[in-house]
């Protein structure tokens, strides 16, 4: 912890901002352990497009280890675990026996450790959870985010950010997740957003230090906003605790993102997930669409005005977009979104009277939609 607070106080001497907890005022979170919004500023989706780098301070990870982990984690995911190489990345899920899902995860591996990584805020419960199903299987958990060589997260992405991150790997990932190891820590290739790959780069405190400055000169600096921005851009959800458990994964269009195996063996809600994608026509996705009303936050609902005593959706995951407004990823009916993309104003924030919501592209095609 005391290598995040020196990070953190460290950004804060280059003027981070801190997340406040809600209701409070930026004035009474310590700068050494909030989390960093951004630098003074919410950065536009232009500015993410020329290039940024960003603090990623809300994430934690789960490292597990021993000679059962890749079998034990894959009866409990939506992936393929077992097959994982050092090259990869993946997206994971992990489900109740109903199917919905407690969390998402990045993953990938090194030749001694599986890692997952989720939002920090429920990494606690997860992990708890993960390891009262180990049992007898020979794997230990650990918070992975306390090893020297995670302890920093930065995220890079936009025209600019291969060519900066070329002064530290001589050579980088080739394709969407996937990953290299070097002496300057661990880069991973997520989803590319704004036609431009993107990264995580996980290295030690020092070396971020070290970075930093010279990143900064090329880049717009963020925080977590302008890396969940891109995220959003990219069409990748991720379930934070306002939407545990309400989502089966197809919701998200997570098998869309290669998050679910169809062809692995049994975990917990597998057999609901299946007869989502084999029996009956899916009903609801995720969408991209931005809002004008800064206030809004995942959890919240959505009304379609055309029928306002229900709600048509929810917010999976929203960003401030730096023109006052927020963009979301969005999960609702497939008939609501076919009335918002062809009538502005159809669908609306809150209530059928709240704010608007606009439809924006998708950075990929929604398949099995008969909009």
């Amino acid at each position: 912890m005391e290598i995040m607070n020196n990070w953190n106080q460290f950004l804060a001497a280059q003027g981070a901002r801190p997340v406040p907890p809600e209701g409070a005022p930026d004035s009474t979170v310590p700068a050494a352990i909030a989390p960093i919004a951004d630098f003074g500023q919410s950065l536009t989706v232009p500015q993410l497009q020329a290039g940024f780098v960003a603090a990623i301070t809300d994430q934690g990870l789960i490292g597990l280890n021993g000679d059962d982990a890749a079998s034990f984690l894959h009866g409990q995911l939506t992936n393929d675990v077992e097959h994982l190489t050092l090259e990869q990345v993946r997206l994971a899920g992990y489900c109740t026996p109903k199917g919905r899902l407690l969390a998402s995860f990045l993953m990938w591996r090194s030749a001694t450790t599986i890692y997952l990584q989720l939002p920090r805020s429920i990494q606690p419960a997860i992990q708890k959870r993960l390891q009262m199903f180990v049992l007898r299987a020979k794997a230990k958990l650990h918070d992975a985010s306390l090893d020297e060589a995670n302890q920093v997260v930065l995220g890079l992405g936009g025209k600019q950010a291969s060519a900066a991150l070329s002064a530290w790997f001589p050579v980088l990932p080739a394709t969407p997740f996937s990953k290299v190891e070097h002496a300057s820590g661990t880069l991973l290739r997520v989803a590319d957003a704004f036609a431009s790959p993107r990264y995580q780069w996980l290295t030690s405190a020092a070396t971020a230090r070290d970075a930093w400055p010279q990143l900064t000169e090329q880049l717009a600096k963020s925080g977590d906003d302008g890396w969940r921005l891109s995220e959003i851009h990219a069409g990748i959800p991720q379930i934070t605790a306002a939407t545990q458990e309400q989502f089966v994964p197809q919701m998200v269009n997570f098998e869309l993102l290669g998050g679910v195996n169809f062809k692995k063996g049994c975990y917990p809600g597998q057999e609901i997930v299946a007869r989502s994608q084999y029996l009956g026509k899916l009903k609801r996705r995720t969408t991209l669409v931005s809002i004008d009303d800064a206030a809004a936050v995942a959890g919240g609902e959505l009304y379609a005005v055309s029928d306002p005593d229900q709600p048509c959706g929810m917010l999976v995951n929203a960003a401030p977009n730096g023109t006052g407004g927020i963009d979301a990823l969005v999960e609702m009916k497939l008939g609501a979104i076919a009335e918002g993309s062809s009538a502005a104003g159809a669908v609306r924030y809150g209530s059928a009277q709240g704010a608007a919501v606009h439809f924006l592209p998708m950075p990929y095609v929604l398949d099995a939609l008969d909009l």
